[in-house]
């Protein structure tokens, strides 16, 4: 796996999966900062357990065409609220949040207020496994049971349709 690959697919990316330990994936979006991606998860965004307290973590990343190009393991680190690193990168990650009401400042200040953890995700060197050497198999998953999950009544027909 080249370098120039990881990079562009850091640079590219828009959402992730990530898993932590042995858990699930799950889809994320992130922003790329350098050779890293930046994560916000925490009360009122993304739900992703373990992510902010954990040292390791594996991303997936897909190409252009959606599919899964890339796997990696990241070094994870929690970014300070109110620290230099915190202050240059929070504003433009707050900006990149779709549907967030306030401006971007004021975001970043609720992400700090409400305990929402922004972590930096940076690969760990020599472990990409990309296209060549990446499972044949599919790594799809059933869906994950949710209390949103609503049963639904049959369609309602007014005529019955002969089967021929």
């Amino acid at each position: 796996m080249t370098a120039g690959v990881l990079d562009e697919a850091i640079k590219k990316a828009a959402i992730a999966w990530i898993s932590v330990g042995d858990g699930p994936a799950y889809a994320l979006w992130c922003m790329p900062a350098e050779s890293s991606i930046l994560v916000v998860s925490g009360p009122g965004e993304q739900f992703a357990p373990g992510l902010a307290e954990a040292e390791r973590a594996t991303v997936r990343l897909r190409g252009d065409h959606g599919g899964l190009i890339l796997v990696v393991d990241a070094t994870v680190s929690r970014l300070t609220p109110g620290s230099d690193e915190w202050n240059e990168l929070a504003p433009p990650l707050a900006t990149k949040r779709l549907n967030a009401s306030g401006t971007a400042d004021e975001l970043a200040a609720r992400w700090a207020e409400t305990g929402c953890a922004i972590v930096r995700l940076t690969p760990a060197a020599g472990s990409a496994v990309g296209a060549p050497d990446l499972p044949a198999e599919s790594a799809a998953q059933p869906p994950r049971e949710t209390p949103a999950r609503v049963e639904t009544r049959r369609p309602f027909r007014l005529h019955r349709v002969r089967k021929r």
